[in-house]
Protein backbone atom coordinates (compact mmCIF):
# COMPACT_ATOMS: atom_id res chain seq x y z
CA UNK A 1 0.00 0.00 0.00
CA UNK A 2 2.85 2.39 0.80
CA UNK A 3 4.27 4.21 -2.21
CA UNK A 4 7.78 5.48 -2.77
CA UNK A 5 7.75 9.23 -2.15
CA UNK A 6 9.74 11.97 -3.79
CA UNK A 7 12.41 12.68 -1.20
CA UNK A 8 13.14 16.24 -0.20
CA UNK A 9 16.70 17.39 0.38
CA UNK A 10 16.16 17.20 4.13
CA UNK A 11 14.69 13.69 3.95
CA UNK A 12 17.68 12.54 1.88
CA UNK A 13 20.06 14.06 4.42
CA UNK A 14 18.10 12.34 7.18
CA UNK A 15 18.59 8.94 5.55
CA UNK A 16 22.30 9.60 5.12
CA UNK A 17 22.91 10.90 8.65
CA UNK A 18 20.55 9.33 11.22
CA UNK A 19 19.94 5.94 12.75
CA UNK A 20 16.26 6.07 13.76
CA UNK A 21 15.00 4.28 16.89
CA UNK A 22 12.29 1.64 16.37
CA UNK A 23 12.38 2.08 12.60
CA UNK A 24 12.89 -0.61 9.94
CA UNK A 25 16.11 0.79 8.48
CA UNK A 26 15.57 -0.91 5.12
CA UNK A 27 12.23 0.90 4.59
CA UNK A 28 13.33 4.51 5.06
CA UNK A 29 14.24 5.03 1.42
CA UNK A 30 10.73 4.10 0.37
CA UNK A 31 8.76 5.68 3.21
CA UNK A 32 11.00 8.64 4.19
CA UNK A 33 10.94 10.48 7.50
CA UNK A 34 8.21 12.98 8.33
CA UNK A 35 10.16 16.14 9.19
CA UNK A 36 8.46 18.07 11.99
CA UNK A 37 9.33 21.75 12.19
CA UNK A 38 6.94 23.31 14.71
CA UNK A 39 4.25 22.68 17.27
CA UNK A 40 1.51 24.50 19.14
CA UNK A 41 -1.05 23.05 21.51
CA UNK A 42 -1.95 19.52 20.39
CA UNK A 43 -0.72 20.15 16.83
CA UNK A 44 2.66 19.68 15.19
CA UNK A 45 3.60 21.02 11.75
CA UNK A 46 5.77 19.59 8.99
CA UNK A 47 8.13 21.48 6.67
CA UNK A 48 5.23 22.29 4.35
CA UNK A 49 3.20 23.78 7.21
CA UNK A 50 0.70 20.91 7.29
CA UNK A 51 -0.91 20.37 10.72
CA UNK A 52 -1.16 17.02 12.48
CA UNK A 53 -2.92 16.22 15.76
CA UNK A 54 -0.21 14.56 17.88
CA UNK A 55 -2.27 11.63 19.09
CA UNK A 56 0.51 10.01 21.12
CA UNK A 57 1.88 13.14 22.85
CA UNK A 58 5.14 12.55 20.98
CA UNK A 59 6.16 9.41 22.85
CA UNK A 60 3.51 9.44 25.60
CA UNK A 61 5.21 12.48 27.12
CA UNK A 62 4.05 15.91 25.86
CA UNK A 63 1.15 16.17 28.30
CA UNK A 64 0.95 19.97 28.02
CA UNK A 65 1.31 19.88 24.27
CA UNK A 66 3.67 22.12 22.38
CA UNK A 67 4.75 25.74 22.66
CA UNK A 68 3.36 26.45 26.14
CA UNK A 69 4.46 30.01 26.92
CA UNK A 70 4.81 29.44 30.67
CA UNK A 71 7.12 26.49 30.07
CA UNK A 72 9.17 28.45 27.55
CA UNK A 73 9.54 31.38 29.93
CA UNK A 74 10.61 29.07 32.76
CA UNK A 75 13.31 27.63 30.50
CA UNK A 76 14.59 31.09 29.55
CA UNK A 77 14.78 32.23 33.16
CA UNK A 78 16.69 29.15 34.27
CA UNK A 79 19.16 29.27 31.37
CA UNK A 80 19.93 32.88 32.18
CA UNK A 81 20.47 32.09 35.86
CA UNK A 82 22.38 28.78 35.67
CA UNK A 83 22.69 26.76 32.47
CA UNK A 84 24.14 23.62 34.11
CA UNK A 85 25.40 22.14 37.31
CA UNK A 86 25.53 18.70 38.87
CA UNK A 87 24.67 17.00 42.15
CA UNK A 88 27.86 14.97 42.58
CA UNK A 89 30.10 15.35 45.64
CA UNK A 90 27.58 17.22 47.81
CA UNK A 91 26.84 19.95 45.25
CA UNK A 92 23.27 21.06 44.65
CA UNK A 93 20.99 23.60 43.00
CA UNK A 94 17.74 25.19 44.09
CA UNK A 95 15.70 23.79 41.14
CA UNK A 96 16.77 20.23 42.03
CA UNK A 97 15.81 20.76 45.67
CA UNK A 98 12.50 22.46 44.90
CA UNK A 99 11.40 19.81 42.39
CA UNK A 100 12.26 17.02 44.82
CA UNK A 101 10.13 18.76 47.45
CA UNK A 102 7.24 19.01 44.99
CA UNK A 103 7.51 15.34 44.08
CA UNK A 104 7.47 14.37 47.76
CA UNK A 105 4.41 16.58 48.21
CA UNK A 106 2.34 14.99 45.43
CA UNK A 107 3.61 11.39 45.68
CA UNK A 108 0.92 8.77 46.38
CA UNK A 109 3.04 7.18 49.14
CA UNK A 110 5.43 8.65 51.74
CA UNK A 111 8.74 9.47 50.05
CA UNK A 112 12.03 10.28 51.74
CA UNK A 113 14.43 11.03 48.88
CA UNK A 114 14.37 11.75 45.14
CA UNK A 115 17.15 10.51 42.86
CA UNK A 116 17.40 12.10 39.41
CA UNK A 117 18.16 10.40 36.10
CA UNK A 118 18.01 11.53 32.49
CA UNK A 119 15.25 9.15 31.36
CA UNK A 120 12.76 6.47 32.33
CA UNK A 121 15.18 3.74 31.24
CA UNK A 122 17.80 5.10 33.62
CA UNK A 123 15.21 5.39 36.38
CA UNK A 124 14.28 1.72 36.05
CA UNK A 125 17.94 0.73 35.81
CA UNK A 126 18.48 2.64 39.04
CA UNK A 127 15.53 0.88 40.67
CA UNK A 128 17.20 -2.49 40.13
CA UNK A 129 20.56 -1.23 41.41
CA UNK A 130 18.84 0.22 44.49
CA UNK A 131 17.12 -3.11 45.21
CA UNK A 132 20.44 -4.93 44.93
CA UNK A 133 22.25 -2.25 46.94
CA UNK A 134 19.63 -2.36 49.70
CA UNK A 135 19.77 -6.15 49.99
CA UNK A 136 23.55 -6.10 50.11
CA UNK A 137 23.37 -3.53 52.91
CA UNK A 138 20.87 -5.70 54.79
CA UNK A 139 23.02 -8.80 54.46
CA UNK A 140 20.77 -10.53 51.92
CA UNK A 141 23.21 -11.15 49.04
CA UNK A 142 20.99 -13.74 47.33
CA UNK A 143 17.77 -11.66 47.24
CA UNK A 144 18.44 -10.19 43.79
CA UNK A 145 16.00 -11.52 41.16
CA UNK A 146 13.55 -9.08 39.57
CA UNK A 147 10.15 -10.19 38.26
CA UNK A 148 8.74 -8.28 35.32
CA UNK A 149 5.98 -9.41 32.95
CA UNK A 150 5.57 -10.59 29.38
CA UNK A 151 4.69 -7.57 27.16
CA UNK A 152 5.96 -5.08 29.75
CA UNK A 153 8.04 -2.12 28.62
CA UNK A 154 10.54 -0.59 31.04
CA UNK A 155 13.16 0.93 28.72
CA UNK A 156 16.08 0.04 26.49
CA UNK A 157 19.27 0.14 28.56
CA UNK A 158 20.72 -3.33 29.15
CA UNK A 159 18.84 -3.87 32.42
CA UNK A 160 15.69 -1.96 31.47
CA UNK A 161 15.47 -3.83 28.16
CA UNK A 162 15.86 -7.09 30.08
CA UNK A 163 12.91 -6.08 32.27
CA UNK A 164 11.00 -5.27 29.10
CA UNK A 165 9.03 -8.34 28.03
CA UNK A 166 8.86 -7.78 24.29
CA UNK A 167 10.64 -10.14 21.85
CA UNK A 168 12.01 -7.33 19.67
CA UNK A 169 13.85 -5.86 22.65
CA UNK A 170 15.60 -9.18 23.30
CA UNK A 171 16.15 -10.84 19.92
CA UNK A 172 19.56 -9.97 18.51
CA UNK A 173 20.57 -8.03 21.63
CA UNK A 174 21.65 -11.00 23.80
CA UNK A 175 18.96 -10.15 26.33
CA UNK A 176 17.54 -10.62 28.90
CA UNK A 177 20.48 -10.79 31.27
CA UNK A 178 20.43 -13.00 34.36
CA UNK A 179 18.35 -12.40 37.49
CA UNK A 180 15.35 -11.24 35.43
CA UNK A 181 12.13 -13.29 35.36
CA UNK A 182 8.92 -12.67 33.42
CA UNK A 183 5.49 -13.45 34.83
CA UNK A 184 2.38 -13.84 32.69
CA UNK A 185 0.74 -10.86 31.00
CA UNK A 186 -2.63 -9.81 32.53
CA UNK A 187 -4.32 -9.26 29.15
CA UNK A 188 -7.75 -10.81 29.53
CA UNK A 189 -8.77 -10.43 25.87
CA UNK A 190 -5.73 -12.35 24.59
CA UNK A 191 -4.88 -14.77 27.37
CA UNK A 192 -8.14 -15.76 29.05
CA UNK A 193 -9.16 -19.40 28.71
CA UNK A 194 -12.44 -19.90 26.84
CA UNK A 195 -15.34 -19.34 29.23
CA UNK A 196 -13.10 -17.89 31.94
CA UNK A 197 -14.57 -14.90 33.80
CA UNK A 198 -12.39 -11.88 34.57
CA UNK A 199 -12.23 -12.63 38.28
CA UNK A 200 -11.18 -16.21 37.49
CA UNK A 201 -8.53 -14.89 35.11
CA UNK A 202 -7.19 -12.60 37.87
CA UNK A 203 -6.96 -15.53 40.28
CA UNK A 204 -5.14 -17.62 37.67
CA UNK A 205 -2.63 -14.81 37.04
CA UNK A 206 -2.11 -14.51 40.79
CA UNK A 207 -1.58 -18.23 41.22
CA UNK A 208 0.86 -18.24 38.31
CA UNK A 209 2.88 -15.49 40.00
CA UNK A 210 2.77 -17.33 43.32
CA UNK A 211 4.00 -20.51 41.59
CA UNK A 212 6.85 -18.58 39.96
CA UNK A 213 7.93 -17.09 43.29
CA UNK A 214 7.82 -20.43 45.07
CA UNK A 215 9.66 -22.18 42.24
CA UNK A 216 12.45 -19.59 42.29
CA UNK A 217 12.39 -19.38 46.14
CA UNK A 218 11.09 -16.15 47.73
CA UNK A 219 14.39 -15.40 49.47
CA UNK A 220 16.03 -14.92 46.04
CA UNK A 221 13.51 -12.38 44.72
CA UNK A 222 14.04 -8.68 45.40
CA UNK A 223 11.31 -6.92 43.45
CA UNK A 224 8.34 -7.05 41.12
CA UNK A 225 8.22 -4.21 38.57
CA UNK A 226 5.04 -3.14 36.78
CA UNK A 227 3.47 -0.34 34.79
CA UNK A 228 -0.06 0.40 36.06
CA UNK A 229 -1.10 0.22 32.39
CA UNK A 230 1.26 -1.50 29.98
CA UNK A 231 2.13 1.16 27.41
CA UNK A 232 4.38 0.08 24.54
CA UNK A 233 3.35 -3.54 25.11
CA UNK A 234 -0.08 -2.72 23.66
CA UNK A 235 -1.85 -0.38 26.12
CA UNK A 236 -2.98 -3.28 28.27
CA UNK A 237 -5.31 -2.36 31.13
CA UNK A 238 -5.42 -5.23 33.64
CA UNK A 239 -8.77 -6.51 34.92
CA UNK A 240 -10.32 -5.12 38.10
CA UNK A 241 -8.76 -6.58 41.23
CA UNK A 242 -5.51 -7.66 39.56
CA UNK A 243 -3.15 -5.39 41.48
CA UNK A 244 -4.94 -5.81 44.79
CA UNK A 245 -4.31 -9.55 44.50
CA UNK A 246 -0.69 -9.05 43.41
CA UNK A 247 -0.09 -6.67 46.34
CA UNK A 248 -1.00 -9.42 48.83
CA UNK A 249 1.36 -11.96 47.27
CA UNK A 250 4.31 -9.53 47.25
CA UNK A 251 3.68 -8.51 50.86
CA UNK A 252 3.54 -12.14 51.90
CA UNK A 253 6.99 -12.80 50.43
CA UNK A 254 8.69 -9.48 51.35
CA UNK A 255 9.09 -8.46 47.70
CA UNK A 256 9.06 -4.75 46.90
CA UNK A 257 6.79 -3.37 44.17
CA UNK A 258 8.48 -0.99 41.74
CA UNK A 259 5.81 1.20 40.16
CA UNK A 260 6.82 2.36 36.67
CA UNK A 261 4.78 5.57 36.31
CA UNK A 262 6.82 6.81 33.34
CA UNK A 263 3.70 6.91 31.13
CA UNK A 264 0.83 7.02 33.62
CA UNK A 265 2.13 9.63 36.08
CA UNK A 266 0.95 13.26 36.38
CA UNK A 267 -2.71 12.91 35.44
CA UNK A 268 -2.84 10.62 32.41
CA UNK A 269 -5.46 8.30 33.96
CA UNK A 270 -7.53 11.06 35.56
CA UNK A 271 -5.69 10.74 38.88
CA UNK A 272 -2.23 12.09 39.60
CA UNK A 273 -0.85 8.55 39.52
CA UNK A 274 -1.75 5.41 37.64
CA UNK A 275 -1.29 3.35 40.80
CA UNK A 276 -4.19 5.26 42.38
CA UNK A 277 -6.45 4.44 39.42
CA UNK A 278 -5.45 0.79 39.12
CA UNK A 279 -5.21 -0.18 42.79
CA UNK A 280 -1.43 -0.67 43.06
CA UNK A 281 0.34 -0.27 46.40
CA UNK A 282 3.91 0.60 45.35
CA UNK A 283 7.07 0.56 47.41
CA UNK A 284 9.04 2.85 45.12
CA UNK A 285 8.22 4.82 41.95
CA UNK A 286 9.89 5.65 38.62
CA UNK A 287 8.88 8.83 36.78
CA UNK A 288 9.95 10.60 33.57
CA UNK A 289 8.17 11.78 30.37
CA UNK A 290 5.33 14.01 31.69
CA UNK A 291 7.53 15.00 34.64
CA UNK A 292 8.67 17.91 32.43
CA UNK A 293 5.93 17.46 29.82
CA UNK A 294 8.87 16.58 27.52
CA UNK A 295 10.20 20.15 27.45
CA UNK A 296 13.56 18.70 28.60
CA UNK A 297 14.80 15.20 29.44
CA UNK A 298 14.43 14.16 33.08
CA UNK A 299 13.65 11.05 35.07
CA UNK A 300 13.54 10.32 38.78
CA UNK A 301 13.22 7.57 41.35
CA UNK A 302 11.05 8.27 44.40
CA UNK A 303 12.57 6.42 47.35
CA UNK A 304 10.78 5.62 50.64
CA UNK A 305 12.56 6.10 53.93
CA UNK A 306 13.02 2.44 54.83
CA UNK A 307 14.96 1.77 51.62
CA UNK A 308 17.04 4.92 52.09
CA UNK A 309 17.80 4.07 55.73
CA UNK A 310 18.78 0.51 54.82
CA UNK A 311 21.86 1.57 52.91
CA UNK A 312 22.55 5.06 54.24
CA UNK A 313 23.49 3.64 57.66
CA UNK A 314 25.01 0.40 56.42
CA UNK A 315 28.37 -0.63 57.90
CA UNK A 316 29.18 -2.33 54.59
CA UNK A 317 28.46 0.64 52.29
CA UNK A 318 29.76 4.14 52.95
CA UNK A 319 29.51 5.91 49.57
CA UNK A 320 26.61 6.02 47.12
CA UNK A 321 28.65 5.50 43.93
CA UNK A 322 25.94 5.94 41.35
CA UNK A 323 24.77 8.96 39.35
CA UNK A 324 24.37 10.62 35.96
CA UNK A 325 26.02 13.73 34.51
CA UNK A 326 22.66 15.26 33.62
CA UNK A 327 20.62 13.86 36.52
CA UNK A 328 19.04 16.86 38.21
CA UNK A 329 20.00 19.25 35.40
CA UNK A 330 18.82 22.71 36.56
CA UNK A 331 17.00 23.40 33.28
CA UNK A 332 15.11 20.11 33.44
CA UNK A 333 14.28 20.57 37.12
CA UNK A 334 13.02 24.12 36.54
CA UNK A 335 10.75 22.76 33.80
CA UNK A 336 9.61 19.94 36.08
CA UNK A 337 8.66 22.48 38.74
CA UNK A 338 6.74 24.58 36.23
CA UNK A 339 5.02 21.54 34.71
CA UNK A 340 3.73 20.39 38.11
CA UNK A 341 2.60 23.93 38.93
CA UNK A 342 0.64 24.01 35.66
CA UNK A 343 -0.85 20.56 36.29
CA UNK A 344 -2.04 21.89 39.66
CA UNK A 345 -3.15 25.40 38.65
CA UNK A 346 -5.01 24.30 35.52
CA UNK A 347 -6.26 21.10 37.20
CA UNK A 348 -5.01 18.91 34.37
CA UNK A 349 -6.12 15.65 36.08
CA UNK A 350 -9.60 17.21 36.37
CA UNK A 351 -9.54 18.12 32.68
CA UNK A 352 -8.61 14.53 31.84
CA UNK A 353 -11.61 13.32 33.83
CA UNK A 354 -13.80 15.84 31.97
CA UNK A 355 -12.84 14.69 28.46
CA UNK A 356 -12.36 11.00 29.35
CA UNK A 357 -16.05 10.16 28.65
CA UNK A 358 -15.61 11.40 25.07
CA UNK A 359 -12.44 9.33 24.75
CA UNK A 360 -14.30 6.30 26.12
CA UNK A 361 -17.26 6.82 23.80
CA UNK A 362 -15.07 7.02 20.72
CA UNK A 363 -13.02 4.00 21.78
CA UNK A 364 -16.22 2.01 22.30
CA UNK A 365 -17.34 3.06 18.82
CA UNK A 366 -14.04 1.80 17.39
CA UNK A 367 -14.67 -1.57 19.04
CA UNK A 368 -17.71 -1.97 16.77
CA UNK A 369 -15.56 -1.76 13.62
CA UNK A 370 -14.98 -5.08 11.80
CA UNK A 371 -11.20 -4.60 12.03
CA UNK A 372 -11.08 -3.86 15.78
CA UNK A 373 -11.03 -6.86 18.08
CA UNK A 374 -10.70 -4.92 21.33
CA UNK A 375 -10.59 -1.23 22.27
CA UNK A 376 -9.08 -0.78 25.73
CA UNK A 377 -8.72 2.55 27.51
CA UNK A 378 -8.37 4.41 30.77
CA UNK A 379 -8.41 8.19 31.19
CA UNK A 380 -6.64 9.55 28.09
CA UNK A 381 -4.72 6.45 27.08
CA UNK A 382 -6.04 3.67 24.88
CA UNK A 383 -5.29 0.99 22.34
CA UNK A 384 -7.30 -0.38 19.42
CA UNK A 385 -6.26 -3.92 18.54
CA UNK A 386 -6.59 -4.84 14.87
CA UNK A 387 -7.78 -8.37 14.01
CA UNK A 388 -8.49 -10.30 10.84
CA UNK A 389 -11.45 -12.12 12.44
CA UNK A 390 -13.42 -10.65 15.36
CA UNK A 391 -15.08 -13.95 16.25
CA UNK A 392 -11.87 -15.96 16.63
CA UNK A 393 -9.64 -12.98 17.56
CA UNK A 394 -7.28 -14.09 14.79
CA UNK A 395 -4.57 -11.55 13.99
CA UNK A 396 -3.38 -10.61 10.55
CA UNK A 397 -0.23 -12.16 9.15
CA UNK A 398 2.55 -9.90 10.54
CA UNK A 399 4.07 -9.68 7.06
CA UNK A 400 1.17 -7.46 5.99
CA UNK A 401 2.05 -4.85 8.62
CA UNK A 402 -1.58 -3.81 9.06
CA UNK A 403 -0.91 -1.71 12.16
CA UNK A 404 1.84 0.37 10.51
CA UNK A 405 -0.34 0.75 7.41
CA UNK A 406 -3.16 2.20 9.49
CA UNK A 407 -0.79 4.54 11.34
CA UNK A 408 0.63 5.75 8.02
CA UNK A 409 -2.86 6.29 6.62
CA UNK A 410 -3.82 8.24 9.76
CA UNK A 411 -0.77 10.41 9.20
CA UNK A 412 -2.00 11.20 5.69
CA UNK A 413 -5.29 12.30 7.28
CA UNK A 414 -3.47 14.54 9.74
CA UNK A 415 -3.29 12.37 12.87
CA UNK A 416 -0.05 11.00 14.34
CA UNK A 417 -0.58 7.75 16.23
CA UNK A 418 1.67 4.77 16.91
CA UNK A 419 1.35 1.17 15.80
CA UNK A 420 2.44 -1.32 18.46
CA UNK A 421 2.35 -4.36 16.24
CA UNK A 422 -1.33 -4.45 15.29
CA UNK A 423 -2.48 -2.27 18.18
CA UNK A 424 -2.90 1.44 17.48
CA UNK A 425 -2.04 3.49 20.56
CA UNK A 426 -3.80 6.71 21.56
CA UNK A 427 -2.30 9.05 24.15
CA UNK A 428 -3.06 12.68 23.17
CA UNK A 429 -1.77 15.69 25.11
CA UNK A 430 -3.78 16.02 28.31
CA UNK A 431 -4.76 19.58 27.35
CA UNK A 432 -6.74 18.36 24.34
CA UNK A 433 -10.17 19.96 23.96
CA UNK A 434 -13.40 18.07 23.37
CA UNK A 435 -13.54 19.23 19.74
CA UNK A 436 -9.91 18.31 19.13
CA UNK A 437 -10.48 14.87 20.62
CA UNK A 438 -13.46 14.29 18.34
CA UNK A 439 -11.37 15.43 15.37
CA UNK A 440 -8.54 13.04 16.28
CA UNK A 441 -10.93 10.07 16.15
CA UNK A 442 -12.61 11.37 12.98
CA UNK A 443 -9.24 11.42 11.22
CA UNK A 444 -8.38 7.96 12.50
CA UNK A 445 -11.68 6.54 11.29
CA UNK A 446 -10.92 7.84 7.79
CA UNK A 447 -7.68 5.87 7.95
CA UNK A 448 -9.60 2.75 8.95
CA UNK A 449 -11.83 3.14 5.90
CA UNK A 450 -8.80 3.43 3.61
CA UNK A 451 -7.04 0.38 5.00
CA UNK A 452 -10.22 -1.72 5.21
CA UNK A 453 -10.77 -1.05 1.50
CA UNK A 454 -7.20 -2.10 0.72
CA UNK A 455 -7.49 -5.24 2.87
CA UNK A 456 -10.69 -6.24 1.06
CA UNK A 457 -9.15 -5.56 -2.35
CA UNK A 458 -6.07 -7.67 -1.58
CA UNK A 459 -8.13 -10.31 0.30
CA UNK A 460 -5.71 -10.07 3.24
CA UNK A 461 -8.22 -11.07 5.95
CA UNK A 462 -8.40 -14.66 4.70
CA UNK A 463 -6.59 -17.18 6.90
Amino acid sequence: MLKSPHLSNLQTRDIEALLHPYTPTHQLKTTAALIIEGGKGVFVYDKQGRAYIEGLSGLWCAGLGFGDEEMIEAAKEQLQALSYYHLFGAKSTEPAIKLAEKLKEIAPIPISKVFYTSSGSEANDTQVKLAWYMNNALGRPHKKKIISRINAYHGVTVMAASLTGLPGNHAGWDLPIGRVLHAECPHYYRFAIEGEREEEFVQRMAQSLRNLIEREEPDTIAAFVAEPIMGAGGVIVPPKGYYETINEILDEHNIILIDDEVITGFGRTGNWWGCETLGMRPTTISVAKQLTSAYAPLGAVLIPDDIYQAFSHSEQIRSFDHGFTFGGHPLSCALGIKAIEIYQERDIPGHVRQVAPIFARRMKKLAEHPLIGEARYCGLIGGAEIVADKRTKRSFDPRHGIGPQIAKSAERHGAILRALGDTIAFCPPMIISEDELEELFDRFEKALVDVATWIAKENLAEG
